[in-house]
């Protein structure tokens, strides 16, 4: 039970973004209480042993780190590392009846040599570099802003300064940019899958839900890279947990938050528990949660639905399958991002189907294997006989499609994914699947409903709403935190430059407390 009966301020949900908070609130010498309605804290961002009787600690919901700025690491002094991914992406496509693919890695030469068998000639791979340059120098400009206050439009884009930039980022879809640069079908699906992830948009969607998606993929860290988190995703929560707990914020877990009450200066929040109901006073209340979660615990209308649009898949595997490409090592092609199905073509048709209300014919996915780039995750003997992990994130699979049905939708979509994995496997995946203590194969597919169901997040988006641009606006504070009320800000996903694993919303959430 809470130990106090008020407190400077009290977190509401232990989520990472709620765990950034608490710490810097204490280390600034706040008395801070955070309340998580689960076992334990961690949120999406957590390792469990999903599979019966088997020591591999899966990263279950969140599983990448692009976003989480260096500067939070410092702040915090967490114990927290990530590592590279030697290889960027490969992309497998059959060409004239003939197994092949592209490989984003191996440094310039291999790439360069990648491209120029794919499509012919250097161009694709000029085109390429010109493009992802751009984002780069974009990157570089505009990842430091998103710890400090919000900028104007016109201040980021004076700070990005190049107008033919901001506009392919900021103005027009984002596939107008792609079919400039690129010719080739299969290099432009590549780029254009950064836009899609859990967002249900079309390349020429006019309200440039994807280009918001497509930014905060590529300025990660101010170089766009997507790294492995060592020990797994519950590393870093686990890292913010003892950061708060070392600077003095309380956290109970298993206390369920039922009720906000403010009047802009003191607030009443009421929780319940295992053994009671109670409630604590708080001078400020920060709501690691969705905005609809927000506004039912202050009893205010709900904010336009969320509507999350993708498969997560976690496997364990006793070797990884061999591939009908044999210029490629599986180890290589699956230590970066494997793509299944996500040529130009196949990701509009892909849409267009789940448009319709109906699951796509040719579900679009990518795969990345942990631990080929970080053992620890596995036991010690899955490790030494060579076990591998496998996590698959699909596409254009909006929660509309598993409201009637969301078993039996799911157990048809996950056999179509792994069909499509199939087609460029030489052999299926299923011999490669390891079984747990219940001889039961090591795999477990989840939702957008799912996600709903077992983490709170509306329609099982995983940004909780769409994404923002990382700007002010009429409807945005001074960090992009604030709400209606004074004292109650939001420090979760749905915040302005929220989504991701990146701890962005509970560093500014405790920013604006802390009044700097």
């Amino acid at each position: 039970m809470p130990a106090q009966r008020s407190y400077d301020a009290v977190i509401v949900g232990g989520g990472h973004n709620g765990l950034v908070a608490a710490a810097y609130l204490a280390r600034a010498g706040r008395s801070v209480l955070l309340l998580e309605r689960l076992e334990t804290t961690g949120g999406a961002a957590v390792s469990t042993r999903p599979f019966a009787g088997i020591d591999a600690r899966l990263s279950r919901y969140s599983y990448l780190v692009s976003l989480l700025p260096a500067k939070i690491v410092n702040d915090l002094d967490l114990v927290f590392a990530v590592r590279k991914r030697t290889v960027s992406s490969y992309t497998p496509v059959e060409r004239d009846g003939r197994a092949t693919g592209l490989l984003v890695g191996g440094g310039a030469d291999r790439t360069r040599a990648s491209f120029a068998a794919l499509t012919g000639s250097d161009d694709a791979y000029e085109s390429w570099l010109r493009f992802y340059e751009r984002t780069r120098r974009a990157a570089e400009r505009i990842f430091p802003t998103l710890t400090d206050p919000l900028p104007t439009r016109e201040e980021l884009r004076a700070r990005v300064d190049d107008e033919t930039t901001w506009r392919m980022l900021f103005e027009e879809p984002i596939g107008v940019a792609i079919e400039e640069h690129f010719t080739d079908d299969l290099v432009r699906g590549v780029v254009l899958t950064d836009a899609l992830i859990g967002t249900f948009a079309d390349a020429h969607d006019p309200s440039l839900l994807q280009n918001r998606c497509f930014l905060y993929h590529v300025i990660g860290g101010g170089t766009g890279d997507w790294d492995v988190p060592v020990g797994g995703m519950g590393a870093l929560t686990e890292a913010l947990a003892d950061a708060a707990r070392r600077a003095g914020a309380e956290i109970a877990t298993e206390h369920d938050v039922t009720r906000i009450e403010t009047d802009g200066r003191a607030a009443e929040i009421t929780y319940r528990s295992a053994g009671s109901n109670g409630t604590v006073a708080a001078r400020h209340v920060l709501v690691n949660a969705s905005p609809q979660a927000l506004a039912g615990l202050l009893g205010e209308s709900s904010p336009p639905p969320a509507e999350g649009a993708q498969l997560k898949v976690n496997m364990l595997l006793t070797r990884l399958p061999r591939l009908r490409d044999t210029t490629v090592d599986p180890r290589e092609a699956f230590s970066g991002t494997f793509h299944i199905a996500e040529g130009y073509g196949q990701l509009g048709a892909a849409h267009r189907e789940a448009a319709a209300g109906r699951l796509p014919t040719t579900p679009p996915s990518e795969i990345y294997c942990h631990s080929l780039t970080d053992r620890s995750i596995l036991g010690p003997e899955l490790a030494a006989q060579g076990y591998q992990t496998l996590t698959l994130f699909g596409l254009h699979t909006p929660a509309r499609l598993f409201i009637d049905d969301n078993d039996a939708a799911r157990a048809a979509l996950l056999k179509a994914t792994l069909a499509e994995l199939d087609t460029h496997l030489a052999e299926p995946l299923a011999d490669c699947l390891a079984v747990d203590a219940d001889g039961r194969p090591c795999i477990e597919a989840k939702t957008p409903l799912d996600l709903e169901r077992e983490l709170r997040m509306p329609g099982g988006h995983i940004f909780h709403r769409d994404l923002s641009f990382p700007y002010a606006d009429d409807s945005t504070g001074r960090w992009g935190v604030e709400t209606a009320h004074a004292n109650v800000l939001l420090c979760g996903a749905g915040a302005v430059r929220g989504g991701g694993v990146s701890g962005i919303p509970g560093h500014n959430a405790a920013m604006a407390v802390l009044g700097r």
